[in-house]
Protein backbone atom coordinates (compact mmCIF):
# COMPACT_ATOMS: atom_id res chain seq x y z
CA UNK A 1 0.00 0.00 0.00
CA UNK A 2 2.87 2.39 0.84
CA UNK A 3 4.45 1.65 -2.55
CA UNK A 4 1.17 2.42 -4.31
CA UNK A 5 0.72 5.69 -2.46
CA UNK A 6 4.34 6.60 -3.16
CA UNK A 7 3.77 6.12 -6.87
CA UNK A 8 0.75 8.40 -6.73
CA UNK A 9 2.83 11.01 -4.97
CA UNK A 10 5.43 10.75 -7.70
CA UNK A 11 2.76 11.26 -10.34
CA UNK A 12 1.58 14.41 -8.67
CA UNK A 13 5.04 15.55 -7.69
CA UNK A 14 6.17 16.10 -11.25
CA UNK A 15 3.15 18.05 -12.26
CA UNK A 16 4.51 21.55 -11.86
CA UNK A 17 7.33 23.77 -13.01
CA UNK A 18 9.27 25.01 -10.02
CA UNK A 19 9.17 28.67 -8.95
CA UNK A 20 10.69 30.66 -6.15
CA UNK A 21 9.16 29.17 -2.94
CA UNK A 22 8.47 32.52 -1.34
CA UNK A 23 6.40 33.58 -4.37
CA UNK A 24 3.99 30.67 -4.20
CA UNK A 25 1.18 30.11 -1.72
CA UNK A 26 -0.31 26.68 -1.04
CA UNK A 27 -3.37 27.65 -3.05
CA UNK A 28 -1.25 28.81 -6.00
CA UNK A 29 0.62 25.49 -6.00
CA UNK A 30 -2.65 23.60 -5.80
CA UNK A 31 -3.97 25.54 -8.79
CA UNK A 32 -0.79 24.75 -10.69
CA UNK A 33 -1.17 21.03 -10.09
CA UNK A 34 -4.83 21.04 -11.11
CA UNK A 35 -4.07 23.05 -14.25
CA UNK A 36 -1.32 20.64 -15.26
CA UNK A 37 -3.52 17.59 -14.73
CA UNK A 38 -6.40 19.15 -16.64
CA UNK A 39 -4.08 19.75 -19.58
CA UNK A 40 -2.39 16.34 -19.57
CA UNK A 41 -4.82 13.68 -18.33
CA UNK A 42 -6.29 11.74 -21.26
CA UNK A 43 -8.97 9.01 -21.06
CA UNK A 44 -7.38 5.58 -20.87
CA UNK A 45 -3.84 6.95 -20.62
CA UNK A 46 -2.21 6.57 -17.18
CA UNK A 47 0.20 9.35 -16.29
CA UNK A 48 3.88 8.54 -16.76
CA UNK A 49 5.33 8.47 -13.25
CA UNK A 50 8.98 8.60 -14.39
CA UNK A 51 8.48 11.48 -16.81
CA UNK A 52 6.53 13.56 -14.32
CA UNK A 53 8.83 12.79 -11.40
CA UNK A 54 11.82 14.08 -13.31
CA UNK A 55 10.13 17.46 -13.76
CA UNK A 56 10.79 19.21 -10.43
CA UNK A 57 8.24 20.22 -7.75
CA UNK A 58 10.92 20.14 -5.05
CA UNK A 59 10.38 23.11 -2.76
CA UNK A 60 9.09 22.53 0.81
CA UNK A 61 5.96 24.53 0.00
CA UNK A 62 5.21 22.37 -3.03
CA UNK A 63 5.89 19.18 -1.08
CA UNK A 64 3.44 20.30 1.60
CA UNK A 65 0.64 20.59 -0.95
CA UNK A 66 1.64 17.32 -2.61
CA UNK A 67 1.62 15.56 0.75
CA UNK A 68 -1.99 16.61 1.28
CA UNK A 69 -2.99 15.27 -2.13
CA UNK A 70 -0.95 12.17 -1.44
CA UNK A 71 -2.86 11.57 1.81
CA UNK A 72 -6.18 12.14 0.06
CA UNK A 73 -5.93 10.23 -3.21
CA UNK A 74 -6.57 6.73 -1.89
CA UNK A 75 -9.21 7.87 0.58
CA UNK A 76 -11.60 8.89 -2.19
CA UNK A 77 -12.82 5.37 -3.11
CA UNK A 78 -13.58 4.63 0.53
CA UNK A 79 -15.39 7.93 0.95
CA UNK A 80 -17.50 7.40 -2.19
CA UNK A 81 -18.42 3.83 -1.20
CA UNK A 82 -19.21 4.78 2.40
CA UNK A 83 -21.27 7.78 1.30
CA UNK A 84 -23.29 5.69 -1.17
CA UNK A 85 -23.94 2.95 1.38
CA UNK A 86 -24.68 5.25 4.28
CA UNK A 87 -26.93 7.74 2.51
CA UNK A 88 -28.21 5.79 -0.48
CA UNK A 89 -27.12 8.69 -2.67
CA UNK A 90 -24.22 9.29 -5.04
CA UNK A 91 -21.79 11.97 -3.81
CA UNK A 92 -21.38 15.04 -5.99
CA UNK A 93 -18.08 16.66 -6.89
CA UNK A 94 -18.98 19.35 -4.37
CA UNK A 95 -19.43 16.69 -1.66
CA UNK A 96 -15.98 15.28 -2.43
CA UNK A 97 -14.44 18.76 -2.44
CA UNK A 98 -15.98 19.60 0.94
CA UNK A 99 -14.80 16.35 2.51
CA UNK A 100 -11.20 16.70 1.35
CA UNK A 101 -10.90 20.49 1.44
CA UNK A 102 -10.22 20.82 -2.29
CA UNK A 103 -9.96 24.55 -2.88
CA UNK A 104 -9.47 24.71 -6.64
CA UNK A 105 -12.32 24.58 -9.13
CA UNK A 106 -12.25 21.27 -11.00
CA UNK A 107 -9.87 19.61 -8.54
CA UNK A 108 -12.21 16.78 -7.55
CA UNK A 109 -13.08 16.06 -11.18
CA UNK A 110 -9.47 15.87 -12.35
CA UNK A 111 -8.42 13.62 -9.46
CA UNK A 112 -11.28 11.29 -10.36
CA UNK A 113 -9.98 11.35 -13.94
CA UNK A 114 -6.51 10.35 -12.71
CA UNK A 115 -8.16 7.61 -10.69
CA UNK A 116 -10.12 6.39 -13.72
CA UNK A 117 -6.83 5.81 -15.55
CA UNK A 118 -4.93 4.21 -12.66
CA UNK A 119 -4.85 0.40 -12.99
CA UNK A 120 -4.33 0.05 -9.23
CA UNK A 121 -7.72 1.58 -8.42
CA UNK A 122 -10.85 -0.57 -8.93
CA UNK A 123 -13.28 0.57 -11.62
CA UNK A 124 -16.00 1.48 -9.18
CA UNK A 125 -17.60 4.63 -10.57
CA UNK A 126 -19.37 5.76 -13.72
CA UNK A 127 -19.15 9.45 -14.55
CA UNK A 128 -20.96 11.87 -16.80
CA UNK A 129 -18.51 12.61 -19.66
CA UNK A 130 -19.61 16.26 -19.86
CA UNK A 131 -19.84 17.31 -16.21
CA UNK A 132 -17.51 14.78 -14.59
CA UNK A 133 -20.16 14.08 -11.94
CA UNK A 134 -20.46 10.52 -10.63
CA UNK A 135 -23.61 8.86 -11.95
CA UNK A 136 -23.20 5.36 -10.46
CA UNK A 137 -21.14 3.68 -7.72
CA UNK A 138 -20.22 -0.01 -7.64
CA UNK A 139 -19.65 -0.59 -3.94
CA UNK A 140 -19.00 -4.30 -4.50
CA UNK A 141 -16.04 -3.47 -6.75
CA UNK A 142 -14.45 -1.57 -3.86
CA UNK A 143 -15.18 -4.43 -1.47
CA UNK A 144 -13.49 -6.93 -3.77
CA UNK A 145 -10.30 -4.93 -4.06
CA UNK A 146 -7.54 -6.13 -1.75
CA UNK A 147 -6.40 -2.57 -0.98
CA UNK A 148 -9.79 -1.23 0.04
CA UNK A 149 -12.02 -4.21 0.76
CA UNK A 150 -10.95 -5.01 4.30
CA UNK A 151 -11.24 -1.43 5.49
CA UNK A 152 -14.59 -0.95 3.79
CA UNK A 153 -16.01 -4.19 5.18
CA UNK A 154 -15.24 -2.97 8.69
CA UNK A 155 -17.43 0.04 8.03
CA UNK A 156 -20.24 -1.55 6.05
CA UNK A 157 -20.58 -4.86 7.87
CA UNK A 158 -22.88 -3.27 10.41
CA UNK A 159 -22.21 -1.63 13.77
CA UNK A 160 -25.47 -2.26 15.60
CA UNK A 161 -25.00 -4.59 18.56
CA UNK A 162 -21.20 -4.30 18.64
CA UNK A 163 -19.23 -3.03 21.59
CA UNK A 164 -18.04 0.51 20.99
CA UNK A 165 -14.23 0.53 20.58
CA UNK A 166 -12.50 2.16 23.58
CA UNK A 167 -10.92 5.57 23.10
CA UNK A 168 -8.86 8.23 24.84
CA UNK A 169 -9.13 11.73 23.40
CA UNK A 170 -7.74 15.18 24.09
CA UNK A 171 -10.50 17.70 24.75
CA UNK A 172 -10.38 21.22 23.33
CA UNK A 173 -9.39 22.54 26.76
CA UNK A 174 -6.41 20.18 26.95
CA UNK A 175 -7.98 17.72 29.39
CA UNK A 176 -8.70 14.07 28.51
CA UNK A 177 -11.91 12.13 28.00
CA UNK A 178 -12.18 8.34 27.74
CA UNK A 179 -14.85 5.84 26.80
CA UNK A 180 -14.51 4.43 30.32
CA UNK A 181 -15.60 7.77 31.79
CA UNK A 182 -18.79 7.65 29.70
CA UNK A 183 -19.81 4.20 30.90
CA UNK A 184 -23.26 4.10 32.40
CA UNK A 185 -24.72 6.83 30.20
CA UNK A 186 -26.05 7.01 26.67
CA UNK A 187 -23.84 9.02 24.32
CA UNK A 188 -23.76 10.07 20.68
CA UNK A 189 -20.32 10.27 19.05
CA UNK A 190 -20.31 12.98 16.40
CA UNK A 191 -17.40 13.03 13.91
CA UNK A 192 -17.11 16.44 12.23
CA UNK A 193 -14.73 19.05 10.86
CA UNK A 194 -14.76 22.83 10.57
CA UNK A 195 -16.49 24.12 7.42
CA UNK A 196 -18.16 20.81 6.51
CA UNK A 197 -21.58 21.82 5.05
CA UNK A 198 -23.59 18.82 6.34
CA UNK A 199 -21.86 19.25 9.72
CA UNK A 200 -23.02 22.86 9.79
CA UNK A 201 -26.53 21.72 8.89
CA UNK A 202 -26.72 19.16 11.70
CA UNK A 203 -25.11 21.43 14.31
CA UNK A 204 -28.34 23.04 15.59
CA UNK A 205 -29.98 19.61 15.80
CA UNK A 206 -27.19 18.35 18.06
CA UNK A 207 -27.16 21.51 20.17
CA UNK A 208 -30.92 21.13 20.63
CA UNK A 209 -30.56 17.45 21.45
CA UNK A 210 -28.07 18.24 24.21
CA UNK A 211 -30.33 20.95 25.63
CA UNK A 212 -33.32 18.62 25.68
CA UNK A 213 -31.70 15.43 26.95
CA UNK A 214 -28.38 16.45 28.49
CA UNK A 215 -29.82 16.27 32.01
CA UNK A 216 -31.13 12.72 31.47
CA UNK A 217 -27.93 10.66 31.54
CA UNK A 218 -27.11 11.51 27.93
CA UNK A 219 -24.45 13.52 26.12
CA UNK A 220 -23.21 14.24 22.65
CA UNK A 221 -19.45 13.82 22.24
CA UNK A 222 -18.12 15.98 19.41
CA UNK A 223 -14.97 14.52 17.83
CA UNK A 224 -13.35 17.11 15.58
CA UNK A 225 -11.18 15.97 12.66
CA UNK A 226 -9.47 19.28 11.76
CA UNK A 227 -6.06 18.25 13.06
CA UNK A 228 -6.37 14.70 11.76
CA UNK A 229 -7.23 16.01 8.28
CA UNK A 230 -4.46 18.61 8.58
CA UNK A 231 -6.85 21.48 7.97
CA UNK A 232 -5.52 24.96 8.62
CA UNK A 233 -8.18 25.79 11.17
CA UNK A 234 -7.10 27.73 14.25
CA UNK A 235 -8.28 27.11 17.79
CA UNK A 236 -9.83 30.58 17.70
CA UNK A 237 -11.86 29.73 14.58
CA UNK A 238 -13.09 26.48 16.11
CA UNK A 239 -13.91 28.21 19.38
CA UNK A 240 -15.89 30.94 17.64
CA UNK A 241 -17.82 28.34 15.61
CA UNK A 242 -18.59 26.28 18.73
CA UNK A 243 -19.95 29.34 20.54
CA UNK A 244 -22.14 30.36 17.62
CA UNK A 245 -23.42 26.80 17.18
CA UNK A 246 -24.38 26.66 20.85
CA UNK A 247 -22.46 23.46 21.62
CA UNK A 248 -22.45 22.70 25.35
CA UNK A 249 -21.29 19.09 25.05
CA UNK A 250 -17.70 17.78 25.30
CA UNK A 251 -15.51 18.49 22.26
CA UNK A 252 -12.35 16.53 21.51
CA UNK A 253 -9.73 16.10 18.80
CA UNK A 254 -9.84 12.97 16.64
CA UNK A 255 -6.73 10.81 16.69
CA UNK A 256 -5.56 8.12 14.26
CA UNK A 257 -6.42 5.18 16.51
CA UNK A 258 -10.03 6.22 17.01
CA UNK A 259 -10.44 7.02 13.32
CA UNK A 260 -9.28 3.53 12.41
CA UNK A 261 -11.16 1.76 15.21
CA UNK A 262 -14.42 3.34 14.08
CA UNK A 263 -14.17 2.02 10.52
CA UNK A 264 -11.64 4.53 9.18
CA UNK A 265 -14.22 7.31 9.20
CA UNK A 266 -13.98 9.37 6.03
CA UNK A 267 -17.54 10.70 5.66
CA UNK A 268 -18.52 13.68 7.78
CA UNK A 269 -20.67 13.85 9.74
CA UNK A 270 -20.70 10.24 10.94
CA UNK A 271 -22.43 9.44 14.22
CA UNK A 272 -22.54 6.44 16.57
CA UNK A 273 -25.25 6.11 19.22
CA UNK A 274 -23.95 4.10 22.19
CA UNK A 275 -26.09 2.74 25.04
CA UNK A 276 -25.28 2.80 28.76
CA UNK A 277 -23.57 -0.59 28.46
CA UNK A 278 -21.15 0.65 25.82
CA UNK A 279 -22.91 -1.09 22.91
CA UNK A 280 -23.46 0.69 19.59
CA UNK A 281 -27.19 0.83 18.84
CA UNK A 282 -27.33 3.13 15.81
CA UNK A 283 -24.89 4.23 13.09
CA UNK A 284 -25.63 7.29 10.97
CA UNK A 285 -23.89 8.78 7.95
CA UNK A 286 -24.59 12.36 6.88
CA UNK A 287 -27.23 14.79 8.11
CA UNK A 288 -29.93 13.49 10.46
CA UNK A 289 -32.99 15.40 11.62
CA UNK A 290 -33.61 16.31 15.25
CA UNK A 291 -36.72 14.12 15.32
CA UNK A 292 -34.82 11.02 14.20
CA UNK A 293 -32.01 11.52 16.70
CA UNK A 294 -34.30 12.42 19.60
CA UNK A 295 -36.49 9.38 18.93
CA UNK A 296 -33.53 6.99 18.96
CA UNK A 297 -31.92 8.52 22.05
CA UNK A 298 -35.19 8.61 23.99
CA UNK A 299 -35.81 4.97 23.13
CA UNK A 300 -32.52 4.08 24.84
CA UNK A 301 -33.21 6.37 27.79
CA UNK A 302 -36.74 5.03 28.17
CA UNK A 303 -38.12 8.57 28.12
CA UNK A 304 -39.85 8.57 24.74
CA UNK A 305 -43.49 9.69 25.05
CA UNK A 306 -45.90 6.84 24.36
Amino acid sequence: MNRILSLVLLVLAGSSVSAQPQEKSDLAIERQIVQYLNEHVRPGEPLSVTELYNNVFKSPEEQKVLARLFNTFFKIPLFVAQYKTGTGQTPTLADISHQFNFQVEGEAAVLLAVMDNDPRVPKFITRDPKTGEITAVDVEAVKRDRRFGQVLERTLSGWSGKQAPPFTLELFDGKTITSEALKGQVYLIYFWFFGCPPCIKIAPELAGLQRRLGSKNFTVLGVNADRFLELETSDAQRGDYVRKAGFTFPLAHLNKKMQEDYGSVSVYPTLFLVDSGGVIKRYYVGYQSFDVLARDVEDLLGTRPQ
